[in-house]
């Protein structure tokens, strides 16, 4: 008895790979490179492409979206929305307004001034008809209701007399007539059954199972057995058919289909899925690699682009163009605008001094017309003294005094 458990497989481990036959590692090579001799292009175009498409999402399509979309709004969604918040609404209230004075108004003082009223006058009636039907019901149909009823206490009476001293006796003589009819008819009866079932029993039953017993039961069992035995023989004719077609079929039909399956059909496929596998495995690694390549060349494209325009274009930009605009700057830009601040500065003061002239001679076209404006009076705003003290019945405080 083994005692001693085998080691546990560590879950950390990867599991074993299958080792690879020579045909797989024959075919991965050229396989291989033919796929990324086909890939590389495709995945270069593929880049190519995807930086168009960002470059003109991000230039192009983005702002005609946006434009698009402030144009949308300013077509569509600002229209509706003051054509709903200028007409709609105002015109909703306006209709529900005129529907509450045309209908609400006109059914409440309806209701208010003309049914109720007419409620209360047929409620009204309503109860003196109960009135007048309660007087009736007491004083009229009551005492007609007990005089029929005393009608049927003494009928009553005189019917139980008559089925007590008549019909009781004359039942009990027809029941006792019945009951001897009914005996001698039950005699009668049962004798003649006796008799009846005497004769069927020995003119019926008695030769047919005899017939039954003695013809039809054994040839019954004669004709089974002839059943059985031709079943048995049409079976055995079945089953020697049935081996005849299955070993027929199996060597002509079954056989063959397994040997090309097992020996074509499932290597081919086996070889087809290989390459398969392979063909995908070199797909992704190409792809793969094609996108490193890819990215190297546009690296040094990008380089090579700006080593012949962009670092040529700055070194012009800060050698040449900006030492150019400072010279302009200071030598032109600002003794320019220096003067046209100070011209700037003149003619607003002269518009100033022209504008306060005008308004001194408006001031005295004025004074010589209608002479000099009241002064307003002073008004002194200070505290009350020691001797007015603020007090709640007079108006001395800093807030409402004059």
């Amino acid at each position: 008895m083994d005692l001693q458990k085998p080691p546990a497989a560590s879950p950390a481990q990867p599991p074993a790979q299958t080792p690879e036959g020579c045909l797989v590692v024959a075919i991965r090579l050229p396989v291989r490179i033919v796929v990324l001799v086909l890939v590389v292009p495709v995945r270069m175009a593929w880049d190519a492409l995807v930086v168009v498409g960002r470059f003109l999402r991000d230039t192009v399509l983005r702002p005609l979206g946006r434009a698009l979309l402030w144009l949308g709004k300013a077509l569509f969604v600002w229209p509706l929305i003051g054509l709903w918040r200028y007409v709609v609404v105002p015109a909703g209230r306006a209709l529900g307004w005129l529907g509450h004075v045309l209908l609400v108004v006109p059914v409440v003082w309806f209701y208010g001034c003309v049914l109720t009223p007419v409620g209360h006058g047929i409620a009204w009636l309503a109860r003196g008809t109960g009135v007048g039907l309660a007087w009736v019901y007491a004083r009229v149909l009551t005492p007609v209701g007990h005089g029929i009823a005393w009608l049927a206490r003494g009928t009553g009476v005189g019917l139980a007399w008559v089925y007590a001293r008549v019909l009781t006796p004359v039942g009990q003589v027809v029941l006792w007539l019945l009951k001897g009819i009914g005996a001698v008819l039950a005699a009668v009866g049962f004798g003649a059954y006796t008799a009846v079932a005497w004769l069927v029993r020995y003119l019926v039953v008695v030769p047919a199972r005899c017939v039954y017993e003695w013809i039809l039961a054994p040839v019954g069992r004669a004709i089974a057995w002839c059943g059985r035995g031709v079943w048995l023989g049409l079976g055995m004719l079945a089953r020697g058919t049935g081996l005849v077609l299955y070993w027929t079929t199996r060597v002509l039909v079954v056989l063959p289909a397994l040997a090309l399956w097992r020996w074509v059909l499932a290597p081919v496929g086996r070889f087809l899925a290989v390459v398969a596998r392979e063909v995908g495995d070199a797909l992704g690694h190409a792809w793969r690699i094609a996108g490193r390549i890819s990215l190297a060349v546009g690296r040094f494209l990008g380089t090579l682009f700006r080593w012949i325009f962009v670092e040529p274009v700055r070194w012009v930009y800060r050698t040449v163009l900006t030492p150019v605009g400072h010279v302009v700057r200071d030598a032109v830009l600002r003794p320019a605008a220096r003067a046209a601040r100070s011209v700037g500065r003149a003619t607003w003061q002269t518009l100033a001094a022209a504008r306060e002239t005008a308004r001194q001679a408006r001031a005295d076209v004025r004074r010589m017309l209608f002479g000099e404006p009241k002064k307003p009076e002073a008004v002194v705003r200070r505290e009350p003294s020691a001797a007015e003290t603020r007090t709640l019945g007079r108006s001395t405080t800093a807030l409402t005094k004059d």
